[in-house]
């Protein structure tokens, strides 16, 4: 352990901000936290827990009410420049200039921090090899991939050597592959040049690399260790349940986290399920609850950790909205059980082309997609899933091809295909300004509900997923914003709802939640289309396709892509990962030979 002092060192920090009732919320309360030089410490935390408040803290631009913190052995509120000027902090939103080129957004933040020629031409060289971009210096920033925008906005927080680096949530919306090329700039700049690391991160894997881990919550230290010493405070007690034939590990899924007295914490991983048990629940009823189920034992995680610590806090905690699950939306009599597959495709693809002037973006994809299937669309950043998506919602036109969903030739009747269609995008597109209720009824009314119908469905969707009809949109936590976005998505009851990538940035708490609505709408028959960047939500899909440069790489069940990948039995990441490399792969040894 280092003798030195520590590089930030916060005793008793206090912040609070105006809630939605008008009342105070702490986002920090009475928070002491020291990181030690020449490290990667993580905060890791839900929505809400404090993590983006006290990194601002910590890069001067927000004054504690009460407390100290030094950085860098100064005083941070009383000096906030002299920090700056010794830092970099990349924020969760990093404002790259999406018409200048990247050579031209190097050059800006060179001159706005005042980095000499022959130091910034060094830096440029050597933050240009780590991020790979240096045969695209001539680019625009726009036409990168989310990944490479990531990676430039590193760079560009790096056109200094800086004695700490602040990394709010840096991987939020970014692919597997992308996530590991930025996680290795990091740890490189760590190894090489000591540099200090100060990171939140919504991916317990990414807190796994890290030196120290502080967990916090409401603006509280929950605890703080090593990934090891964290990691034990879950031996014992985390286990691998092998469904029964006949049962989806996603339903069994459903029924443990559905018992907190047993289960901490449960998700779909490998065809099985991954879960905590309660350190007291009754052996009965677990067995009850695992319905035949093989038990295993296995190592435990730092997640396993993560989750405990706030189930536990949740529990200690009167009103904390991380105690609230995610409610399943009613059963619809109309709706009824999920048809039987027999029923035939509610989607067709066959042929599909789009292209941007001579840039194919989607090449002859074909699939189909059954009634109350969760289908989900993978690939990394640019791979053309997020074209192939908006082709499907009839919000972009296709080239070529065939596409039919719910019974509609979707490039003759696209106005009336979208009828039949739910949608919640990435970014939380309602009104921020307007209350719960008002977006639920404005979206009743875009969707065609008047009257007594409108008046019905809104109330039933304040009922069904718990919303304050009163409170402003824009200050909700992000879990609610996204339940608001469901409920606003649902209102008029569609068969076929379209998720595009519904879970970013949000933390664990708030994506199982999520998730166990989604679950909940299959089992009713709704047709699910999900993007995501999470591997791990891939397990819950029926089945899965992974696209890479506009082509359709692979389509099958979450089993038969580990297989396809060599990595049968392991998680997701892996298969991805595996599954996109060799494909590239096999074009560069096709370009070759050509």
């Amino acid at each position: 352990m280092s003798a030195r002092p520590p590089i930030v060192a916060a005793e008793g920090l206090r912040k609070t901000f105006e809630g939605p009732d008008g009342g105070e919320v702490a986002a920090l309360d009475g928070l002491t936290l020291q990181m030690r030089p020449g490290e990667l410490t993580a905060l890791v935390g839900p929505d809400g827990a404090g993590k983006t408040t006290l990194i601002r803290m910590v890069a001067g631009l927000l004054r504690p009410e009460a407390g100290t913190l030094q950085v860098l052995g100064r005083d941070v509120t009383a000096d906030p420049q002299g920090v700056q000027d010794r830092i970099s902090y990349m924020p969760q939103r990093f404002g790259l200039y999406d018409d200048l080129s990247v050579q031209e957004n190097l050059d800006l933040y060179a001159d706005l921090h005042g980095v000499p020629g022959e130091e910034r031409r060094e830096r440029f060289a050597r933050m240009l090899e780590m991020t790979d971009l240096a045969r695209f210096t001539a680019r625009p920033a726009g036409k990168l991939s989310g990944g490479m925008k990531q990676k430039l906005g590193l760079a560009c927080t790096l056109v200094r050597s800086p004695e700490l680096l602040l990394l709010d949530e840096p991987s939020v919306g970014v692919d597997p592959l992308s996530r590991r090329d930025l996680w290795k700039i990091v740890q490189q700049l760590v190894d090489e040049e000591q540099l200090s690391v100060l990171v939140s991160t919504a991916y317990m894997d990414e807190a796994e690399r890290c030196a120290q881990v502080w967990v916090l919550n409401r603006g509280k230290v929950l605890d703080r260790g090593t990934p090891e010493e964290l990691r034990a405070r879950a031996r014992g007690l985390t286990f691998l349940a092998v469904p029964p034939a006949g049962m989806r590990a996603r339903e069994l899924q459903a029924r443990m986290v559905d018992a907190p007295r047993e289960v901490v914490d449960a998700v779909p991983a490998g065809g099985r399920v991954r879960f905590i048990r309660q350190p007291g629940a009754d052996e009965a009823a677990l067995g009850t609850l695992l319905a035949g189920a093989e038990l295993l034992p296995r190592e435990e995680e730092l997640e396993d950790t993560f989750m405990m610590l706030l189930r536990q806090h949740a529990a200690e905690t009167a009103g904390d909205p991380a105690a609230a699950p995610a409610p399943a939306p009613a059963l619809d009599p109309a709706r009824g059980a999920a048809p039987a597959a027999a029923a035939g495709p509610v989607i067709e693809v066959r042929d599909l082309v789009r292209k941007f002037g001579d840039f194919t973006a989607v090449a002859s994809t074909s699939f189909d997609v059954m009634p109350g299937e969760i289908f989900g669309l993978l690939g990394p950043n640019g791979a053309g899933k997020t074209t192939t998506f908006r082709m499907l919602c009839g919000l972009l036109p296709a080239t070529s091809g065939k596409l039919d969903v719910g019974g509609r030739d979707l490039r003759s009747a696209r106005a009336r295909a979208r009828a039949g269609i739910g949608y919640v995008s990435q970014k939380f597109a309602l009104y921020g300004n307007l209350s719960v209720r008002e977006n639920l009824e404005f979206f009743g009314g875009a969707y065609g509900l008047r009257g007594r119908a409108l008046k019905a469905r809104v109330a039933a969707a304040l009922e069904e997923f718990e919303l304050d009809p009163g409170a402003r949109s824009g200050d909700l936590p992000a879990g609610y914003k996204q339940r608001l976005a469901m409920a606003a998505g649902l209102l008029h009851q569609p068969g076929i709802l379209f998720l595009d990538e519904p879970t970013s940035g949000i933390d664990p708490l708030a994506r199982r939640a999520f998730w166990r609505t989604i679950t909940a709408l299959s089992a009713q028959g709704v047709t699910v289309i999900v993007t995501t960047h999470f591997m791990e939500e891939a397990e819950y899909c029926d089945r899965i396709a992974i696209q890479d440069a506009g082509e359709m790489l692979i389509i099958g069940t979450p089993r038969e892509v580990r297989a396809e990948a060599g990595t049968a039995g392991t998680d997701m990441n892996a298969a991805f990962i595996g599954i996109v490399e060799q494909a590239r792969a096999r074009r560069r040894d096709a370009e070759a030979a050509a």
